[in-house]
């Protein structure tokens, strides 16, 4: 609804009658009586007497690394996040609709001709961030992907190359416990394998090999940072093995997931990180040259203002731009919000004689990459193929959008979920001027502007589509599946603050750092400048580590005065 209402005959027209009743006169006239003639003034928002060296926005794969490197260096970090801190142990049950706390549920508004799903599709809220509901699928990238420009003459370029991110990967893989194949069939050779075994394949993985093979297409054990045995992690003990629960996006209950509040965040509180669970930051101070000074955030219905000399924003693809717009920070590029991506991942289910039982083992068990160039595209980039755990009630309602079955046909078809297998894809996305994110002006429950975001599938992000369905329903037909059907979507979303080489076309240097505010980092999948043929997590938290080592690196000795 408009912000004023046309007074239009036979629409509107607004009459102020008289009250009747003489109970409620009586009530609104000792309202009137009582009601301040004078607006309060707004109280003081207090502040910390001290002033710490980074504040980090965000707890997730972006932010945990990072602080945990920042506090292991001895600098004084506070970390703000939106969520409360969550105990998996008697939090996270094995009930699809009980863990819906832990996605982020603010209302987002979507637009264009295919507009996203948020929530529990691709954003999370509490201490861990959306790694708190992640299903932990975290292969590398391969180093191609990060030059499609270079290889197709479209999308856009990453301002470094694989071998900076690789060192990281590995010290990733080796941190978390991620459990994958030795040697990976994929990608350059690896100085060092997977430190666990593979998870074993689920139903849906075994069936998916099965059909594979018999096309020739190579598959293997997907690396899942989720521990195949007993592992120690170094700083903070010993994690147990995972029990293939399969509710993995409900939360991981036994801590054998990688999620960041189990691996760096207590890492980062064990060298003195200050993390403040409930903190929703509303405003980014400045002062007259245009450096970040604080914070001002609401914690238990209070504001707080935190002083800092250095801000590191890892609040996601949606509430950092947000966050920046609001502010109107780092906005001089043009491109805050712009560059919008989210990953093509059109799934294929089919029905089998054998008992699947896809809520079993982790989700994502099978991958093959044999599809990363495929010979015969018609699009640049490429993906992967990946077999899919689904929950019960995740995918009633994917049976209800995508096949249109309500009442009693849902309810019978539902009936075979236990025969069901799914394949999904992981694509490549390329940023488009059609797809952004924007203030609109309805406002949340906090009085701010709800994001809007503007999503439309281009021609190369069809064709990618269609070629994958084409390839997935063949898989199924050769493992014997029967009523085979597809459902379109789009997973993570990625872009909206890229990293470039430049300010003119970027919102942040190879670094992460910001070109317009010298001390504003930006660390998330927001400063993706290409959106990536994998699961973004590992990247983010290699991104995460490496934006850290340069900070470091540039304020060794500058960073406490």
């Amino acid at each position: 609804m408009p912000d004023e209402e046309a007074l239009e005959e036979g629409v509107l027209s607004p009459v102020e009658t008289e009250v009747q009743d003489p109970l409620l006169k009586s009530i609104l006239a000792d309202n009137a009586a009582q009601a301040p003639t004078e607006l309060e003034k707004p109280l003081e928002i207090p502040a910390p007497a001290d002033e710490v060296d980074c504040v980090v926005i965000g707890t997730g794969a972006g932010g945990a690394p990072l602080l945990a490197r920042l506090a292991m260096a001895g600098l004084k970090v506070v970390a703000l996040e939106a969520g409360p801190w969550h105990d998996p142990k008697k939090d996270f049950a094995t009930d699809e609709k009980a863990q819906e706390f832990l996605f982020w549920n603010d209302e987002r508004l979507s637009a264009g001709h295919d507009p996203i799903a948020f929530g529990k599709n691709n954003s999370g809220t509490g201490v861990g961030g959306s790694t708190l509901h992640y299903t932990a699928y975290t292969p590398r990238p391969q180093p191609a992907d990060l030059h499609l420009r270079r290889d197709f003459g479209v999308g856009q370029d990453w301002p470094f190359g694989y071998e900076e991110l690789e060192p990281y990967f590995e010290e990733l893989e080796q941190f978390l416990g991620i459990s994958g194949p030795t040697p990976y069939p994929w990608g350059p050779a690896r100085k060092k394998g997977y430190p666990l075994a593979p998870l074993p394949l689920n139903g849906a993985a075994q069936l998916m090999q099965r059909g594979c093979e018999k096309l020739g297409i190579r598959t293997s054990p997907a690396a899942n940072a989720a521990l195949s045995a007993r592992y120690y992690q170094e700083g903070v003990g010993w994690r147990e093995a995972c029990t293939n629960r399969g509710f993995c996006q409900a939360g991981c209950s036994t801590g054998a997931k990688a999620s960041m509040d189990v691996t760096f965040l207590p890492l980062a509180a064990k060298h003195g990180a200050d993390i403040r669970p409930g903190s929703y930051v509303t405003e980014i101070e400045r002062d007259q040259t245009g450096r970040i000074t604080g914070v001002v955030y609401t914690q238990n219905g209070q504001q707080v203002r935190q002083r800092c000399r250095h801000l590191f924003l890892c609040a996601g693809a949606i509430e950092t731009p947000r966050l920046l717009l609001l502010n109107e920070l780092a906005l001089n590029s043009g491109h805050v919000g712009r560059n919008f991506m989210a990953h093509p991942g059109v799934q294929v289910f089919g029905t089998f004689e054998e008992a699947v039982r896809p809520y079993k083992g982790i989700p994502g068990a099978l991958i093959s990459e044999d599809t990363h160039r495929p010979k015969d595209a018609d699009f640049a980039g490429g993906y992967l193929l990946q077999s899919i755990g689904v929950m019960p009630v995740t995918f009633a309602g994917e049976v209800a959008r995508g096949r249109g079955l309500w009442g009693q046909p849902l309810r019978d078809y539902m009936r075979q979920y236990n025969h069901v297998a799914g394949i999904n894809i992981l694509g490549d996305c390329l940023p488009h001027e059609a797809n952004f994110l924007e203030l609109a002006e309805e406002k949340d429950a906090r009085g701010l502007p709800k994001p809007r975001i503007h999503f439309t599938s281009q021609p190369n992000e069809l064709r990618m589509s269609a070629h994958a369905e084409a390839l997935m329903r063949r898989i199924w037909e050769a493992a014997g599946a029967t009523d085979i059907w597809s459902f379109p979507r789009n997973a993570h979303i990625i872009g909206t603050a890229r990293m470039g080489l430049s300010g003119d076309d970027a919102v942040v240097d190879a670094n992460g750092r910001a070109f317009d505010v010298p001390n504003l980092y930006i660390c998330d999948n927001s400063v993706f400048p290409s959106a990536l043929s994998v699961n973004p997590a590992l990247t983010i938290m290699a991104l995460s580590l490496r934006t850290a080592d340069k900070f470091l690196g540039q304020h060794a000795t500058t960073t406490h005065p």
